[in-house]
Protein backbone atom coordinates (compact mmCIF):
# COMPACT_ATOMS: atom_id res chain seq x y z
CA UNK A 1 0.00 0.00 0.00
CA UNK A 2 1.29 3.46 -0.82
CA UNK A 3 2.24 5.56 2.17
CA UNK A 4 0.02 8.57 2.74
CA UNK A 5 1.90 11.84 2.74
CA UNK A 6 1.99 13.50 6.16
CA UNK A 7 2.30 17.16 7.01
CA UNK A 8 4.62 18.94 9.35
CA UNK A 9 1.96 21.42 10.45
CA UNK A 10 3.53 24.83 10.91
CA UNK A 11 2.57 26.66 14.07
CA UNK A 12 0.08 29.52 13.67
CA UNK A 13 1.82 32.72 12.66
CA UNK A 14 -0.19 34.88 15.07
CA UNK A 15 -0.41 34.34 18.81
CA UNK A 16 -3.07 36.63 20.30
CA UNK A 17 -3.36 37.42 24.01
CA UNK A 18 -6.05 39.47 25.77
CA UNK A 19 -3.75 41.39 28.08
CA UNK A 20 -6.35 41.95 30.80
CA UNK A 21 -8.72 39.05 30.22
CA UNK A 22 -12.40 39.54 29.36
CA UNK A 23 -13.17 41.91 32.24
CA UNK A 24 -10.28 44.39 32.14
CA UNK A 25 -9.24 47.22 29.84
CA UNK A 26 -9.22 46.32 26.13
CA UNK A 27 -5.77 45.44 24.78
CA UNK A 28 -5.10 42.56 22.38
CA UNK A 29 -1.39 41.72 22.02
CA UNK A 30 -0.63 39.68 18.89
CA UNK A 31 2.85 38.19 18.76
CA UNK A 32 4.22 36.96 15.43
CA UNK A 33 5.96 33.61 15.27
CA UNK A 34 8.50 34.25 12.53
CA UNK A 35 9.35 37.93 13.11
CA UNK A 36 10.70 39.80 16.09
CA UNK A 37 7.64 41.99 16.39
CA UNK A 38 4.15 42.22 17.79
CA UNK A 39 0.96 44.16 17.05
CA UNK A 40 -1.30 45.75 19.65
CA UNK A 41 -5.01 46.38 19.22
CA UNK A 42 -6.14 49.06 21.69
CA UNK A 43 -4.02 50.45 24.43
CA UNK A 44 -5.81 50.12 27.75
CA UNK A 45 -3.87 49.27 30.90
CA UNK A 46 -0.79 47.31 29.77
CA UNK A 47 0.93 46.90 33.14
CA UNK A 48 0.67 43.13 32.73
CA UNK A 49 2.99 43.17 29.70
CA UNK A 50 6.72 42.81 30.35
CA UNK A 51 9.03 45.45 28.94
CA UNK A 52 10.53 43.00 26.45
CA UNK A 53 7.04 42.40 25.03
CA UNK A 54 6.33 46.11 24.78
CA UNK A 55 9.56 46.61 22.85
CA UNK A 56 8.44 44.04 20.27
CA UNK A 57 5.43 46.19 19.34
CA UNK A 58 5.77 47.78 15.90
CA UNK A 59 2.17 48.88 15.26
CA UNK A 60 -0.65 49.99 17.59
CA UNK A 61 -4.24 50.09 16.33
CA UNK A 62 -6.51 52.27 18.49
CA UNK A 63 -10.27 51.82 18.10
CA UNK A 64 -10.98 55.21 19.75
CA UNK A 65 -9.54 57.28 22.55
CA UNK A 66 -11.91 56.67 25.44
CA UNK A 67 -9.73 56.31 28.52
CA UNK A 68 -9.99 52.53 28.88
CA UNK A 69 -8.72 52.09 25.30
CA UNK A 70 -5.89 54.64 25.45
CA UNK A 71 -4.65 54.97 29.03
CA UNK A 72 -1.65 52.67 28.43
CA UNK A 73 0.07 54.97 25.93
CA UNK A 74 2.26 56.65 28.53
CA UNK A 75 3.66 53.33 29.75
CA UNK A 76 4.48 52.24 26.21
CA UNK A 77 6.10 55.60 25.51
CA UNK A 78 8.19 55.42 28.68
CA UNK A 79 9.63 52.03 27.73
CA UNK A 80 10.43 53.15 24.17
CA UNK A 81 11.95 56.59 24.81
CA UNK A 82 15.72 56.55 24.39
CA UNK A 83 15.69 53.55 22.07
CA UNK A 84 16.18 53.34 18.32
CA UNK A 85 12.66 52.46 17.30
CA UNK A 86 9.87 53.43 14.93
CA UNK A 87 6.38 52.95 16.35
CA UNK A 88 3.36 53.29 14.07
CA UNK A 89 0.00 54.20 15.59
CA UNK A 90 -3.42 54.27 13.93
CA UNK A 91 -6.63 55.84 15.18
CA UNK A 92 -9.87 57.56 14.12
CA UNK A 93 -10.52 61.21 13.26
CA UNK A 94 -8.85 63.58 15.73
CA UNK A 95 -6.23 61.01 16.73
CA UNK A 96 -3.19 63.00 15.60
CA UNK A 97 -4.23 66.02 17.68
CA UNK A 98 -4.87 63.82 20.71
CA UNK A 99 -1.49 62.11 20.38
CA UNK A 100 0.17 65.50 20.09
CA UNK A 101 -1.56 66.70 23.26
CA UNK A 102 -0.42 63.60 25.18
CA UNK A 103 3.16 64.16 24.07
CA UNK A 104 2.88 67.87 24.83
CA UNK A 105 2.08 67.13 28.45
CA UNK A 106 5.75 66.36 29.16
CA UNK A 107 8.96 68.39 29.01
CA UNK A 108 11.48 67.15 26.42
CA UNK A 109 14.32 69.63 26.90
CA UNK A 110 17.07 66.97 27.26
CA UNK A 111 16.13 64.51 24.55
CA UNK A 112 18.53 65.97 21.99
CA UNK A 113 21.26 64.22 23.99
CA UNK A 114 19.86 60.77 23.23
CA UNK A 115 21.94 58.84 20.75
CA UNK A 116 19.01 56.62 19.77
CA UNK A 117 15.96 58.05 18.04
CA UNK A 118 12.35 57.10 18.76
CA UNK A 119 9.98 58.07 15.95
CA UNK A 120 6.19 57.93 16.20
CA UNK A 121 4.22 57.82 12.95
CA UNK A 122 0.52 58.51 13.47
CA UNK A 123 -2.17 57.69 10.91
CA UNK A 124 -5.62 59.19 11.39
CA UNK A 125 -8.44 57.35 9.58
CA UNK A 126 -11.05 59.70 8.14
CA UNK A 127 -12.92 57.07 6.11
CA UNK A 128 -12.30 53.67 4.59
CA UNK A 129 -10.71 55.49 1.63
CA UNK A 130 -8.92 58.45 3.21
CA UNK A 131 -6.46 59.11 6.03
CA UNK A 132 -3.82 61.63 7.06
CA UNK A 133 -0.41 61.12 8.64
CA UNK A 134 1.98 62.96 10.93
CA UNK A 135 5.40 62.22 12.42
CA UNK A 136 6.76 62.94 15.92
CA UNK A 137 10.53 62.60 16.55
CA UNK A 138 11.85 62.25 20.07
CA UNK A 139 15.07 64.22 19.48
CA UNK A 140 12.96 67.08 18.10
CA UNK A 141 10.93 67.19 21.31
CA UNK A 142 8.10 65.30 19.60
CA UNK A 143 7.13 68.35 17.56
CA UNK A 144 4.46 67.41 15.06
CA UNK A 145 5.38 67.28 11.38
CA UNK A 146 2.41 66.75 9.09
CA UNK A 147 2.97 64.43 6.15
CA UNK A 148 -0.32 65.08 4.38
CA UNK A 149 -3.29 63.00 3.27
CA UNK A 150 -3.12 59.49 1.90
CA UNK A 151 -5.55 57.23 0.11
CA UNK A 152 -6.70 53.94 1.62
CA UNK A 153 -7.90 51.00 -0.43
CA UNK A 154 -10.88 49.34 1.27
CA UNK A 155 -9.69 50.44 4.70
CA UNK A 156 -6.26 48.80 4.37
CA UNK A 157 -3.92 50.40 6.91
CA UNK A 158 -0.91 48.11 6.73
CA UNK A 159 0.14 45.88 3.84
CA UNK A 160 3.19 43.65 3.98
CA UNK A 161 4.15 40.47 2.11
CA UNK A 162 3.12 38.28 5.04
CA UNK A 163 -0.04 40.00 6.29
CA UNK A 164 -2.32 43.03 6.18
CA UNK A 165 -4.53 44.97 8.60
CA UNK A 166 -7.82 46.45 7.43
CA UNK A 167 -10.27 48.63 9.31
CA UNK A 168 -13.83 49.86 9.12
CA UNK A 169 -15.45 52.81 10.86
CA UNK A 170 -18.25 52.07 13.32
CA UNK A 171 -20.63 54.37 15.19
CA UNK A 172 -20.02 54.69 18.96
CA UNK A 173 -21.50 58.19 18.94
CA UNK A 174 -17.95 59.01 17.88
CA UNK A 175 -15.99 57.23 15.13
CA UNK A 176 -14.66 53.88 16.34
CA UNK A 177 -12.43 51.54 14.34
CA UNK A 178 -12.76 47.78 14.06
CA UNK A 179 -9.85 45.78 12.64
CA UNK A 180 -9.07 42.58 10.75
CA UNK A 181 -5.55 41.09 10.70
CA UNK A 182 -5.12 38.71 7.77
CA UNK A 183 -2.19 36.48 6.93
CA UNK A 184 -1.69 36.33 3.17
CA UNK A 185 -1.06 32.58 3.10
CA UNK A 186 0.12 29.81 5.38
CA UNK A 187 2.78 27.24 4.54
CA UNK A 188 2.80 23.59 5.64
CA UNK A 189 5.55 21.04 4.95
CA UNK A 190 5.04 17.45 3.80
CA UNK A 191 7.02 15.40 6.34
CA UNK A 192 7.10 12.24 4.26
CA UNK A 193 8.51 14.17 1.30
CA UNK A 194 11.27 15.55 3.49
CA UNK A 195 12.19 11.97 4.36
CA UNK A 196 12.06 10.92 0.72
CA UNK A 197 14.48 13.71 -0.20
CA UNK A 198 16.75 12.91 2.75
CA UNK A 199 16.27 16.39 4.19
CA UNK A 200 16.03 17.17 7.92
CA UNK A 201 13.45 19.08 9.92
CA UNK A 202 15.17 22.22 11.18
CA UNK A 203 15.35 26.03 11.29
CA UNK A 204 15.93 26.17 7.54
CA UNK A 205 12.23 25.39 7.06
CA UNK A 206 11.40 28.76 8.62
CA UNK A 207 13.76 30.42 6.12
CA UNK A 208 11.98 28.55 3.34
CA UNK A 209 8.58 29.68 4.58
CA UNK A 210 9.67 33.31 4.85
CA UNK A 211 11.07 33.23 1.33
CA UNK A 212 7.68 32.06 0.04
CA UNK A 213 5.68 34.56 2.11
CA UNK A 214 7.94 37.43 1.09
CA UNK A 215 7.65 36.60 -2.60
CA UNK A 216 11.33 35.90 -3.18
CA UNK A 217 12.39 34.97 -6.75
CA UNK A 218 11.99 31.31 -7.64
CA UNK A 219 15.73 30.89 -8.13
CA UNK A 220 16.52 32.11 -4.59
CA UNK A 221 19.00 29.66 -3.01
CA UNK A 222 17.87 28.09 0.28
CA UNK A 223 20.70 26.87 2.52
CA UNK A 224 20.01 23.58 4.33
CA UNK A 225 22.45 22.72 7.14
CA UNK A 226 22.28 19.95 9.71
CA UNK A 227 24.48 17.77 11.90
CA UNK A 228 24.52 13.95 11.94
CA UNK A 229 26.50 13.03 15.02
CA UNK A 230 29.87 14.70 14.53
CA UNK A 231 29.36 15.15 10.80
CA UNK A 232 28.04 18.44 9.45
CA UNK A 233 26.03 18.47 6.22
CA UNK A 234 25.02 21.32 3.98
CA UNK A 235 23.03 21.62 0.76
CA UNK A 236 21.66 24.54 -1.21
CA UNK A 237 18.55 24.11 -3.33
CA UNK A 238 16.46 26.63 -5.29
CA UNK A 239 13.23 27.95 -3.81
CA UNK A 240 11.15 26.75 -6.76
CA UNK A 241 12.22 23.12 -6.33
CA UNK A 242 11.61 23.08 -2.57
CA UNK A 243 8.24 24.78 -2.96
CA UNK A 244 7.12 22.28 -5.57
CA UNK A 245 8.32 19.18 -3.75
CA UNK A 246 7.82 19.96 -0.06
CA UNK A 247 5.20 22.62 0.56
CA UNK A 248 1.47 22.92 0.81
CA UNK A 249 0.30 26.54 0.72
CA UNK A 250 -3.13 27.29 2.23
CA UNK A 251 -5.10 30.42 3.17
CA UNK A 252 -3.68 32.16 6.22
CA UNK A 253 -5.12 33.13 9.59
CA UNK A 254 -7.65 35.92 10.03
CA UNK A 255 -8.14 37.60 13.41
CA UNK A 256 -10.81 40.30 13.82
CA UNK A 257 -11.28 42.79 16.64
CA UNK A 258 -14.54 44.65 17.34
CA UNK A 259 -15.34 46.92 20.30
CA UNK A 260 -17.68 49.74 21.30
CA UNK A 261 -20.33 49.81 18.57
CA UNK A 262 -24.10 50.11 18.71
CA UNK A 263 -26.24 47.35 17.24
CA UNK A 264 -27.45 49.46 14.32
CA UNK A 265 -28.12 48.26 10.78
CA UNK A 266 -25.09 50.09 9.38
CA UNK A 267 -22.77 48.81 12.10
CA UNK A 268 -24.12 45.28 11.66
CA UNK A 269 -23.39 45.31 7.93
CA UNK A 270 -19.89 46.69 8.43
CA UNK A 271 -18.97 44.28 11.22
CA UNK A 272 -20.19 41.23 9.31
CA UNK A 273 -18.33 42.31 6.17
CA UNK A 274 -15.06 42.96 8.00
CA UNK A 275 -15.08 39.81 10.13
CA UNK A 276 -16.48 37.40 7.52
CA UNK A 277 -14.88 33.96 7.83
CA UNK A 278 -12.44 34.98 10.56
CA UNK A 279 -10.62 32.17 12.33
CA UNK A 280 -10.96 34.13 15.56
CA UNK A 281 -13.15 37.10 16.43
CA UNK A 282 -12.53 39.18 19.53
CA UNK A 283 -15.78 41.03 20.14
CA UNK A 284 -17.14 43.13 22.96
CA UNK A 285 -20.13 41.86 24.96
CA UNK A 286 -20.52 44.26 27.88
CA UNK A 287 -24.19 43.76 28.75
CA UNK A 288 -26.71 40.96 29.16
CA UNK A 289 -29.60 40.72 26.71
CA UNK A 290 -32.02 41.90 29.41
CA UNK A 291 -30.12 45.21 29.34
CA UNK A 292 -30.05 45.59 25.55
CA UNK A 293 -31.80 48.95 25.78
CA UNK A 294 -29.09 50.18 28.15
CA UNK A 295 -26.44 48.85 25.72
CA UNK A 296 -28.09 50.71 22.84
CA UNK A 297 -28.18 53.97 24.80
CA UNK A 298 -24.44 53.62 25.43
CA UNK A 299 -23.70 52.57 21.82
CA UNK A 300 -22.47 49.13 22.89
CA UNK A 301 -23.37 45.55 21.99
CA UNK A 302 -25.33 43.23 24.24
CA UNK A 303 -24.03 39.67 24.60
CA UNK A 304 -26.68 38.05 22.41
CA UNK A 305 -26.02 40.61 19.70
CA UNK A 306 -22.30 39.86 19.76
CA UNK A 307 -22.94 36.14 19.32
CA UNK A 308 -25.40 36.82 16.51
CA UNK A 309 -22.86 38.93 14.64
CA UNK A 310 -20.28 36.15 14.92
CA UNK A 311 -22.79 33.64 13.55
CA UNK A 312 -23.77 35.93 10.66
CA UNK A 313 -20.08 36.36 9.80
CA UNK A 314 -19.47 32.59 9.90
CA UNK A 315 -16.42 32.96 12.14
CA UNK A 316 -14.70 29.83 13.36
CA UNK A 317 -14.22 30.90 16.96
CA UNK A 318 -15.22 33.94 18.98
CA UNK A 319 -13.75 35.38 22.14
CA UNK A 320 -16.14 37.76 23.95
CA UNK A 321 -14.59 40.40 26.20
CA UNK A 322 -14.95 43.97 27.50
CA UNK A 323 -17.48 42.71 30.05
CA UNK A 324 -19.21 45.27 32.26
CA UNK A 325 -18.49 45.01 36.01
CA UNK A 326 -22.14 45.71 36.82
CA UNK A 327 -23.03 41.98 37.03
CA UNK A 328 -22.13 39.39 39.64
CA UNK A 329 -20.43 36.40 38.01
CA UNK A 330 -20.36 38.46 34.80
CA UNK A 331 -17.93 36.31 32.87
CA UNK A 332 -19.97 33.11 33.07
CA UNK A 333 -23.36 34.72 32.36
CA UNK A 334 -22.22 36.93 29.51
CA UNK A 335 -20.20 34.14 27.89
CA UNK A 336 -23.20 31.80 28.05
CA UNK A 337 -25.42 34.32 26.26
CA UNK A 338 -22.81 34.98 23.57
CA UNK A 339 -22.27 31.28 22.90
CA UNK A 340 -26.00 30.49 22.77
CA UNK A 341 -26.52 33.17 20.11
CA UNK A 342 -23.44 31.99 18.22
CA UNK A 343 -24.91 28.48 18.07
CA UNK A 344 -28.24 29.89 16.86
CA UNK A 345 -30.15 28.88 19.98
CA UNK A 346 -31.75 32.31 20.48
CA UNK A 347 -33.99 34.42 18.28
Amino acid sequence: MPMCATLVTMKPSFHPQLVNGPCGDPALYVDTLFARRALLFDLGDIAALAGRKLLRISDVFISHTHMDHWIGFDQLLRVCVGRAKTLRLYGPAGFIDQLGHRLGGYSWNLVENYEAELVLIATEVLSESQARRARFRCRAGFRRVDEGDLALEAGELLTEPAFSVRCTLLDHKIPCLAFALEEMQHVNVWKSRLQERGLPVGPWLNDLKQAVLNGKPQDTPIRIAWRDGEVEHERTLPLAELTRDLLRIVPGQKIAYVVDAGYTPRNIDKIVALTQGADMLYIEAPFLHQDAAHAAARYHLAAQQAGTLARLACVQRLVPFHFSPRYDDAEQRLTAEVEAAFRGETE
